[in-house]
């Protein structure tokens, strides 16, 4: 008797764990522009921390801007965010495609970054050049007296 009871709690417990907490939304954002957003809102949020005067100075509300990109409102946000979040394992499976790709575009500015900074020391390196064969060559070219 106690093992059908052990049964029984164990088998309610899955069925209740089962559940839905939360309903699906009409409004549902996919989850595919949901992972976008969520990438956005993450440097909008640190771009905020990090200097949020040239976010004012260029008339940018990060949040405001994030939903105008994906032609959504905030109570779209808001139930496509609860309904994620009622789903914890798509949840975090969702924030880790999210970090995937911050850690990729992080990986391709870094490498925009080395690129740019070997075409400026390139370019100064000409430019110390040709200063260089000007001062040689106004020696050479300057007529006898």
């Amino acid at each position: 008797m106690k093992k059908f009871i052990i049964v029984l709690i164990v088998f309610f417990g899955v069925l209740s764990c089962a559940e839905k907490l939360v309903a699906k939304p009409d409004n549902l954002i996919p989850k595919a522009q949901m992972i976008a957003i969520l990438k956005d809102m993450a440097i909008m949020n640190a771009a905020r921390s990090t200097d949020i005067l040239v976010l004012k100075e260029n008339g940018i509300e990060p949040t405001a801007y994030i939903f105008e990109k994906y032609a959504i409102d905030s109570a779209a946000f808001v139930d496509s965010d609860r309904y994620y979040a009622s789903l914890p394992l798509d949840y975090v499976s969702m924030y880790e495609e999210v970090e995937v790709l911050l850690t990729d575009q992080e990986k391709e500015l870094e490498a925009l970054k080395v690129k740019n900074d070997s075409i400026i020391a390139r370019e100064r390196e000409l430019l110390r050049k040709s200063r260089d064969s000007l001062k040689v060559s106004t020696k050479i070219i300057t007529p006898p007296q």
